[in-house]
């Protein structure tokens, strides 16, 4: 018998939204489930009836789908929606929410190729692939227009009432849960990756006739860096998916930072970032605005760090081994690290952080006026680190060697991690030498700070992108650290031994906009002295205010929409 000859099974169309209402609820919300029996504790009867209550609503969500020629598009795709995103919820314990969503929408093939892995497959085949073809291959039964909207109409209205009286019952514990742990229903399939689109969506179309407003037009260079007699060059190192808890000079019982600490580099242990993922912390950093204030769409709609140093007469340019600037470097020299074709440090469109060295070796030694050179890092980017340095060093095995983080131990996974850092650790200070090489014909000094951090597993989570208000410390504890040379601290007037002394000061991403300023005395009413992490140990010109400053508080930054920058 051919298969053509099979009898397709029929089905109602009632029954079969049930079915899949069922599916979605049950096959690809391991993550949501896991996650909402911790938060509901004791009161299992609690859980139960918040399960029933979301298929009754889940189910009058597909009911007035369930019509010719759209039903089986609509359930397809949600299965799709829901099949994908409980993969990365199960193997990385991740989120997707808006600025996941975002993240995904930036990111470049060769990075999305880490994560298209065999298990993905296999996962797809399974959760995805399978039931569609089901819901393709089975004939559905449907009642003429007036008598199924009739029936429609009932099992919704039923479906609905009977959801609000569970909901209703229990009230007081699903409040509290949901209350508690905002993060629950973002984890529902297919509903919460929906919803973060939707939100990307509406605010992308939002910025579409965006309007950057100027921000530090009167910046100027003060009177300190016109004395030096020789260019200022600061290279601000952006770093990626670096986690401080991992670096030893914050105290890491590996020696993961050798090179920087014969160097005495300056750290500062106690560093927050503003956000767990490139797109929403890289903006943030290099924007005038706190944490606490800031908004994608500021950043997007005002001038950026770079921007101030270019109307200060500072020449500033941006050097990318990752996915972009995500904005920041619209205006100035920007340059892809990753389009070298023929380097060894390449391959597959990616390239090791190295890449950055023997170009600035040249840009250094033929320079003639401050300047500032953003890198920014490959880093520590997951879940393939064992691309992210070369097999010299590969100390700590043994290492991860998959992007497949579930086929690995813990141990494995660290190792791999930790030889990152390792490998940044060599980048860094091969900077700061680069600096020192030339410190004849300039004063140098460096400046790192990472986007954001990173989970290894701890308590299930991999990656990085958790919402921030419970996102864990292995995702918001950044290395932040600096290097100058003897040339720039004698010109700058920098205190260095003033500078180790305060570095258990707390300190986050709201620094780096004023404290870059006043490497460079940059002087300008956008410049908050309290939030540059260097000025209490910058001597200023004898009997001046001190560099660069103007009393100014966080408010003199207001929304571009109020028309007061």
């Amino acid at each position: 018998m051919t298969f053509s000859r099979i009898r397709r099974p029929e089905i109602g169309s009632v029954a079969l939204s049930a079915i899949a209402a069922a599916y979605l609820l049950l096959a690809t919300n391991n993550s949501f489930w896991t996650h909402a029996t911790r938060y509901f504790g004791t009161s299992k009867l609690s859980l139960l009836v918040f399960g029933a209550a979301l298929f009754l609503a889940l189910f009058s969500i597909l009911i007035p789908m369930s019509v010719k020629y759209l039903m089986k598009p609509a359930l397809i795709f949600f299965i799709l929606v829901s099949a994908s995103a409980s993969y990365f919820a199960d193997a990385f314990g991740i989120i997707i929410d808006r600025d996941m969503i975002g993240s995904a929408v930036v990111t470049t093939p060769a990075e999305a190729s880490h994560l298209l892995t065999g298990s993905l497959a296999q996962h797809l085949v399974v959760y995805a692939l399978a039931p569609s073809l089901i819901v393709a291959w089975i004939k559905v039964r449907h009642r003429r227009f007036l008598p199924k909207f009739a029936v429609n109409f009932l099992f919704v209205t039923v479906a609905l009432f009977a959801a609000g009286g569970l909901v209703y019952s229990n009230f007081a514990t699903f409040a509290y849960v949901l209350r508690e742990h905002t993060d629950l229903m973002k984890r529902f399939n297919p509903t919460g990756p929906l919803i973060a689109a939707a939100r990307y969506g509406l605010s992308t179309y939002r910025e579409r006739n965006l309007v950057v407003q100027p921000l530090g037009t009167d910046a100027h260079q003060g009177g300190r860096i016109a004395q030096v007699g020789k260019p200022v060059v600061v290279v601000v190192v952006a770093g990626e998916t670096a986690r401080a808890m991992n670096f030893s000079l914050d105290g890491y019982g590996r020696e993961t930072n050798p090179e920087l600490k014969a160097l005495g580099a300056i750290n500062y242990p106690n560093t927050t970032s503003c956000g767990t993922a490139t797109a929403v912390s890289l903006p943030c950093m290099f924007s005038v605005y706190p944490r606490d204030e800031y908004s994608d769409w500021k950043a997007r709609s005002t001038e950026n760090l770079v921007n101030v140093l270019t109307h200060a007469g500072v020449s500033v340019s941006w050097w990318d081994n990752n996915t972009g600037s995500k904005g920041i470097a619209d205006l100035i020299s920007f340059a892809s690290m990753t389009n070298q074709k023929n380097s060894p440090l390449c391959s597959k469109g990616e390239c090791l952080d190295e890449i950055f060295l023997e170009e600035l070796d040249h840009k250094l030694g033929a320079t003639t006026k401050n300047s500032v050179i953003v890198l920014h890092q490959l880093g520590s980017h997951g879940p393939s680190y064992y691309r992210r340095y070369p097999e010299a060093f590969r100390r700590f095995t043994p290492d991860c060697r998959t992007p497949e983080l579930m086929r690995c131990t813990n141990a494995e996974i660290v190792n791999a991690y930790d030889n990152t850092i390792l490998y940044t650790d060599h980048v860094l200070a091969s900077v700061a030498k680069l600096l020192e090489k030339h410190q004849d014909r300039l004063a140098g000094a460096m400046i790192y700070m990472s986007d954001h951090g990173e989970s290894l597993g701890e308590n299930g989570i991999y990656l990085h992108g958790a919402p921030y208000a419970i996102a864990p410390k292995e995702q918001t504890q950044v290395p932040f650290i600096a290097w100058f040379s003897k040339t720039y601290q004698a010109a700058m007037r920098v205190d260095t031994g003033c500078l180790a002394k305060e570095r258990d000061q707390p300190r986050s991403h709201d620094n780096l906009f004023h404290t870059v300023l006043g490497m460079l005395d940059v002087e300008t009413k956008v410049y908050n002295r309290t939030l540059d992490a260097f000025a209490s140990c910058t001597r200023p010109d004898a009997g001046k205010a001190a560099p660069g400053f103007h009393a100014v508080d966080s408010q003199s930054v207001a929304d571009p929409a109020s028309g007061v920058l």
